[in-house]
């Protein structure tokens, strides 16, 4: 699905983030990139996306080399990125949102069934516009609906949990877990949140800009559990990188 090979990449004062990295995301699989603040995550996941352009490496996707393909046609191959504090747009509805995503004209039936995904009740949300009235868990699950509508093939998640409630955050486990059990690609989520970690499929720990450590989520989980006696906040789990 997705492999990267030797990734590296620096801010333009010259400092490293990146170093040589190397990640390998099967198909199918929910997966929880973890570790430390600074460790390279968020940098990570907008070089997937083709925000950020490596300084060196290699990036492949579906068997074929994307490395230089910018993210406009990362995007049309199926590769979505989800922002820690999404995008508002004044004048543009949900439905007209999904749309957008979608690239084409949706019955109301299928708006419906999109939203009804993601916790929302299609009567109160198609017909509103996509602004500063809606709370950062509606936006946040608004967000996830144009995933859904776009069908992508690889969608990563920078720090979904930033910025909302706890009533939202219980919210969007649920939203993820639904994603897991029916999508047709493949999930990326950076988060230091326990309750995310445990629906992972597969868990990578990304630190000093390298992936330290990385395998199936149950034994990673035993790995954080011991080293750091408290998953979840990474004050504490620095102590394992």
């Amino acid at each position: 699905m997705l492999k990267l090979e030797n990734i590296a990449w620096s801010t333009p004062d010259g400092t490293p983030v990146l170093k040589d990295l190397n990640l390998d995301v099967p198909d199918g699989k929910l997966v929880v990139l973890t570790g430390p603040n600074g460790g390279g995550k968020t940098t990570l996941a907008k070089i997937i996306a083709g925000i950020y352009k490596q300084d060196s490496g290699k990036i492949y996707f579906d068997d074929r080399d994307i490395t230089d393909i910018d993210i406009t046609e990362r995007a049309k191959m199926g590769i979505s990125f989800a922002f820690q504090q999404p995008v508002r747009f004044k004048g543009i509805t949900v439905q007209k949102l999904l749309e957008l995503a979608a690239g084409k004209k949706l019955e109301r039936d299928i708006t419906c069934d999109i939203l009804s995904k993601v916790g929302l009740c299609a009567g109160e949300y198609v017909n509103r516009e996509v602004n500063a009235t809606l709370s950062g868990g509606e936006i946040k699950r608004i967000e996830i609906a144009t995933v859904l509508a776009r069908n992508s093939k690889l969608t990563v998640f920078d720090e979904p949990e930033a910025g909302i409630d706890l009533w939202s955050f219980t919210n969007l486990i649920h939203t993820f877990e639904e994603m897991r059990k029916n999508m047709n690609g493949t999930i990326i989520i950076i988060s230091h949140q326990e309750r995310i970690l445990k629906i992972a499929d597969e868990i990578a720990i990304v630190a000093d800009g390298k992936i330290k450590m990385s395998g199936a989520a149950d034994e990673m989980m035993k790995t954080l559990a011991e080293n750091s006696g408290m998953i979840g906040r990474c004050s504490k789990q620095e102590a394992l990188f």
